[in-house]
């Protein structure tokens, strides 16, 4: 019953059948090629990205393998299966259950592929702490160098872009604002008042009214699957550990822990995800630098403490009341720059992200925007858009403020590369 309700759960076009998760716990040939469809659907959804049923086993293997340990399953004996897709069912069978847990990958897949019958809209004020990576100038070769013109190029054909798709969402923007002004007053649900484009098209059109059913009927269908899924969870997870303990009398358990103590590498196969390799150069240049900037700072914290206690020691002629005054200056000060420094690791209470439905009030006051596609009445869950525009305003000034120190410091730099060349004049655009 608990392997059923998981396959119900799962979307329709992915749904496997449970006797395949029942052979894969015996490792049987028959089902890999069935479980290797099946994370392969369920990846691509995870990623938004494109799949037919056309596509080859072998494309598939490689795109499962990839988004694994892109994930962090890392398990060698996964990473070692055949490329054909012609046997390891029960190591599918123990990845799957890992992105089951480890990524709430049925929570994730029900929200990505939810029915939306409300005019919705993704809001975002969170920031970035991304950390600016300065890559060393004398170790990037020839082949890595661009010309600026073609820089420039690219920067105003994204401006265009940019322009075109802002000019759009405007043109989205009035004519949700009209619809929804039409239609005021016309819905059953007072929290609401107006329709929406899908269900304005719906009156418009009543044939569609049967599609939207069966979608709806659907839905509805794979929300109590997940219901009772969730209700027989643990007793998926007792058979998952009878899994475990066949593959730990083959010695699967042993070999695994071995190879564990191995470092980890990744899949030789790289035409799948060509960005991988500089990402794992990226990642591997960035802990180096971790580990030397923790170095710096030992020794720079041990320079400074010696340094202070020698000064210490110079002025013990001092009377005891000035040291004191001094040194609780010195301490709140230190303490302030970590008040700062912890401010900004600290997450932001007011931070907005996800998707949230557009409700048009005609107060200003109850101008509500609930999240997650439906309104409360107490409001709980809601933020006015007059609320968003303020924090994307703030938000927008600290990243104008941020720019203009970085084009300060180019200019800077800019101008200590003119000082060192002889006989030739620079003129900046």
């Amino acid at each position: 019953a608990a392997v059923g309700a998981l396959c119900r759960a799962l979307p329709p076009r992915a749904r496997p059948a449970p006797d395949t998760l029942r052979r894969a716990r015996f490792d049987r040939p028959q089902a890999s090629q069935d479980f290797w469809r099946l994370l392969y659907v369920l990846l691509k959804q995870i990623h938004r990205g494109r799949w037919t049923e056309s596509d080859a086993i072998g494309a598939q293997v490689r795109f499962v393998k990839w988004a694994l340990w892109y994930h962090g399953y890392g398990r060698p004996q996964l990473h070692g299966l055949p490329a054909d897709g012609s046997a390891g069912s029960r190591e599918l069978l123990l990845a799957f259950s890992w992105l089951l847990h480890g990524l709430r990958l049925l929570e994730q897949l029900l929200a990505r592929n939810r029915l939306q019958t409300g005019d919705e809209a993704s809001v975002c004020t969170c920031e970035d702490e991304l950390p600016s990576s300065q890559e060393d100038a004398a170790a990037a070769g020839p082949e890595d160098r661009v010309d600026v013109r073609y820089l420039q190029w690219l920067n105003g054909r994204l401006r265009l872009q940019w322009c075109s798709l802002h000019a759009q969402h405007q043109e989205q923007c009035k004519l949700l604002h009209k619809i929804h002004l039409f239609t005021s007053g016309s819905h059953m649900d007072q929290n609401l008042g107006h329709f929406s484009v899908t269900e304005t098209d719906l009156i418009r059109q009543p044939e569609n009214y049967k599609q939207l059913v069966q979608l709806l009927e659907s839905e509805a269908m794979q929300l109590e699957a997940f219901l009772e899924w969730k209700r027989l969870e643990p007793v998926y997870w007792q058979w998952m550990e009878t899994v475990l303990d066949d593959m730990a009398e083959e010695g699967n358990v042993s070999e695994s822990q071995d190879a564990h103590v191995e470092k980890r590498r990744l899949p030789e196969v790289t035409s799948c995800c060509p960005w991988a390799d500089k990402l794992t150069g990226q990642m591997d240049r960035l802990s180096r630098d971790l580990m030397a900037l923790q170095e710096q700072l030992h020794q720079l914290v041990a320079q400074r403490k010696a340094a202070w206690w020698e000064k210490v020691a110079a002025r013990e002629e001092l009377q005891k009341e000035r040291f004191s005054a001094t040194a609780r200056k010195i301490q709140e000060s230190v303490e302030l720059k970590l008040g700062g420094l912890t401010s900004l690791r600290a997450p932001k209470k007011k931070e907005m992200h996800g998707s949230c439905r557009l409700v048009l009030r005609s107060k200003p006051t109850a101008s509500k925007v609930g999240f997650g596609g439906c309104v409360s009445k107490e409001a709980v869950s809601a933020v006015g858009a007059a609320e968003v525009i303020r924090e994307l305003q703030v938000r927008e000034t600290s990243l104008q403020r941020e720019l203009e120190q970085l084009r300060q410091e180019c200019r800077h730099r800019l101008d200590e590369i003119a000082e060192g060349l002889q006989g030739v004049i620079c003129i900046s655009p």
